[in-house]
């Protein structure tokens, strides 16, 4: 070994050789799971591997190809095109005259496009190539569906801290590791943690640990894994399943949930002016008129956030989504509005009555247009008494509840309801208090 012919990183190194010193993966590769019984078989089929970084996609794929006893071609999406798969395909014609099976893996296939993934098809579909393809995204939308329907679709799940922890062990014990390293427990036990079920990480982690300390200490840990970023992909699938899972624990009441996901969202580097405009959605969907303050104080923190930037302005939306969280819900202006778009959407076109419209022509006049129309702060009960709605149509649009302000508003408009004769049918002349300023 010489300056000129460095060793291979550890990941690489400590790589299996064999599907039996695969760590993890058992929900696959266990007793009767479906590898297992795949490569019992001897026959394999194509593939997409989903699951998130360093839980040995690449690995596994490299193995299967072994115990079949099939060419190789690893290809990365992020370089190749469809020039590299016409080259693959002509190798496995070549192959296939010699009686040799081809796997073509190919590396984040969800950056292949449309037409680089079509031009799979025809190979895949012709057994010329037995396709895995290995992402970290869901291939529900990022493959094509012509493609995922010639493939199986397999879900890799992120180590656990054990099984990190015993690769640790391994590495340190094993003569392709790091033979003369020791570590302490609490070291490995906080390096178990840190990675985040990524094997790739947790050793490349440890090799540079054991380059500051020996032992490996908790502080070179530290020192050598930097600053502690929750895995999230800004595009990706991770990205929205954490901001569901803050809107549904604001939506539940469960303020330490709700702050955790929107910790998670903004430390992973997610756009803080994105997470408050749904926390602004919120506050009007979920909130509503239970406590019409909310959206103010929302409206409030997205300018804070704007103002301060982050991490400053990160404190304005932690106090609006505990706010949030807090408040009484009402959905019943959302759900009202649902059925408004549903009525316009799928129902009749209905005419608006003629002392509604406007009249601003002497023929629009001659017409009916406005004529008859109660002025409110003029006739109070003839501004009840008139019909809204064409002649015998009731929409029954909103509905609502008793949740904090809102009670309040629910009495109103059961007294407006009965004004406006849409109660038991009979007009009523009462004048109805005004609401308070803030509605």
């Amino acid at each position: 070994m010489t300056l000129f012919d460095p060793p291979a990183p550890l990941a690489e190194r400590l790589r299996p050789r064999t599907v039996a010193e695969v760590v993890g993966q058992t929900h696959l590769l266990g007793p009767g799971k479906p590898l297992s019984r795949v490569l019992a078989s001897g026959r394999l089929g194509s593939l997409i591997l989903w699951g998130p970084p360093g839980v040995g996609k690449t690995t596994l794929a490299r193995l299967l190809a072994g115990e079949v006893g099939a060419h190789f071609i690893p290809l990365s999406a992020v370089s190749a095109g469809v020039k590299d798969v016409r080259e693959a395909t002509a190798e496995a014609e070549r192959l296939r005259g010699r009686g040799q099976k081809t796997i073509l893996f190919l590396d984040e296939i969800h950056r292949f496009n449309k037409a680089q993934q079509d031009a799979l098809l025809p190979h895949v579909e012709s057994g010329l190539l037995t396709l895995i393809g290995a992402t970290t995204e869901n291939p529900s939308f990022e493959v094509n569906p012509a493609l995922r329907s010639r493939a199986r679709t397999l879900v890799l799940e992120a180590l656990s801290q054990e099984e990190v922890r015993g690769l640790l062990e391994r590495a340190l014990s094993d003569p392709r590791g790091l033979p003369g390293i020791t570590a302490m427990d609490e070291a490995l036990d906080l390096l178990s943690r840190l990675a985040d079920g990524d094997a790739r990480r947790a050793l490349s982690t440890l090799e540079v640990a054991s380059s500051l300390a020996n032992p490996v200490t908790p502080e070179s840990v530290t020192e050598a894994f930097g600053r502690h970023l929750p895995q999230m992909d800004k595009n990706g699938e991770d990205f929205y399943n954490l901001i569901s899972a803050l809107h549904k624990s604001v939506r539940a009441s469960h303020v330490d949930g709700a702050l955790y996901w929107l910790a998670r969202m903004l430390e992973g580097g997610a756009d803080g002016l994105y997470v408050a405009r749904r926390i602004v959605r919120m506050a009007a969907e979920d909130i509503g008129l239970a406590d019409p303050q909310a959206l103010r104080l929302c409206i409030a923190a997205r300018d804070t956030a704007e103002f301060l930037g982050s991490p400053e302005g990160d404190l304005a939306l932690a106090q609006a989504v505990v706010y949030l969280a807090l408040a009484p819900k009402s959905n019943s202006v959302y759900m009202a509005w649902k059925r408004a778009l549903d009525a316009v959407r799928e129902g009749e076109t209905l005419p608006v009555p003629l002392h509604l419209r406007n009249a601003p022509t002497a023929l629009m006049r001659q017409q009916g247009y406005g004529k008859g129309y109660a002025y409110y702060f003029a006739d109070p009960g003839g501004s009840f008494a008139q019909n809204y709605l064409p002649d015998g149509v009731q929409l029954g649009l909103y509905h609502p509840t008793g949740e904090g302000w809102e009670a309040r508003v629910a009495e109103r408009w059961r007294k407006l309801q009965h004004a406006h004769g849409e109660d038991e049918g009979t007009a009523s002349a009462e004048v109805i208090d005004t609401p308070p300023a803030h509605v």
